[in-house]
């Protein structure tokens, strides 16, 4: 067994504070006797041709995505269908979405030792145009808003969560809605729309969780598609969708249950794939049942089994 701890050195925007994430790596595993590597990414996608390439050869590889969850999301992409590599989540940036949906499971992560002892377990990812994407894909004003974070977040003063506010700002000020012709396993629908999102995860643009039910585990991806509104209605709708309040508007929120998405246009959009920015007229979302192997950190439930255990508590 090998064991890869890919480290994104400009995660979460604070490139000096990496040093003691290496150094809790060097002093776990110098003292296990196994073989590992440390790899600093140096550009985009970099982490996923990593973990091919190591993948490719065959004896087993353990991943750990050390960053944020576009780290996360390039080594799943870089390990999807390889049945001998597993990859995991080591926290390291800004959001760190896709763990919030394990709740208090969710601190298991930041502890590496608990990481190096968890057990692996296929897990769903999406494909979106041969992009795989492990916890979120979507479409409109939240695609939208979620690719020009980055425009506003390293500005002076503003920081992260400023970064969104200031982002759904100017998008809004743009524009909400747009036509699309929208296939779901339910059929086709032609007409305005101000978002679409494919949910594997629950958690997304720094805390939105926009379903309570998805699961990564269950073979299922919860679609919600978003009929056009105006701002006023968008602002009223906007904290019940951000908390999974969205069967509280039938009317206009829209909830599909299934395995495949697509959304077509003449125009070229924005596809937003765990935060990365994809362009395209047509994008075709498959969900791959069990297509990547996750590492469970020691003592964590999965997903599915937290999703059971609040819907019998209800």
């Amino acid at each position: 067994m090998r064991h890869l701890f890919i480290l994104n050195p400009v995660a979460g925007g604070k490139k000096s504070d990496k040093g003691p994430v290496r150094e809790r790596i060097f002093a776990l595993m110098s003292g296990r006797g196994e073989e590992y590597e440390l790899y600093e990414t140096v550009g985009t996608m970099d982490a996923a041709e990593k973990v091919k390439r190591e993948a490719i050869k065959g004896d087993e590889l353990r991943v750990y995505a050390c960053g944020g969850d576009g780290t996360l999301s390039e080594c799943a992409h870089g390990a999807a269908g390889f049945k001998n590599a597993a990859v995991t989540h080591y926290p390291c940036g800004t959001g760190n979405d896709f763990v919030r949906m394990f709740g208090e499971d969710a601190a298991l992560f930041s502890d590496l030792e608990r990481l190096v002892e968890g057990t692996a377990a296929p897990m769903d990812i999406i494909d979106v145009n041969g992009r795989k994407c492990l916890n979120i894909a979507s479409i409109g004003i939240d695609a939208r808003v979620g690719i020009d974070v980055h425009k506003y977040s390293q500005l002076p003063v503003v920081g992260g969560a400023g970064g969104y506010v200031i982002s759904l700002i100017v998008n809004v000020i743009k524009g909400i809605n747009r036509h699309f012709r929208v296939t779901t396993d339910e059929g086709a629908v032609d007409g305005k729309f101000a978002l679409i999102s494919a949910c594997n995860g629950q958690y997304y643009g720094g805390g939105f969780n926009p379903t309570r039910t998805a699961a990564p585990d269950d073979g299922v991806m919860d679609m919600l598609i978003v009929k056009d509104v105006s701002r006023f209605t968008l602002a009223r709708l906007l904290k019940f969708y951000a908390s999974g309040q969205y069967a509280r508007f039938p009317e206009i929120i829209h909830y599909v249950g299934g395995r495949h998405l697509t959304v077509e246009d003449d125009r070229e959009f924005s596809v937003s794939i765990d935060g990365e920015a994809m362009y395209t007229k047509c994008a075709k979302l498959r969900l791959i049942p069990g297509g990547v192997n996750f590492i469970y950190p020691k003592g964590c439930h999965k997903v599915g089994e937290l999703v059971k255990t609040a819907a019998n508590a209800v």
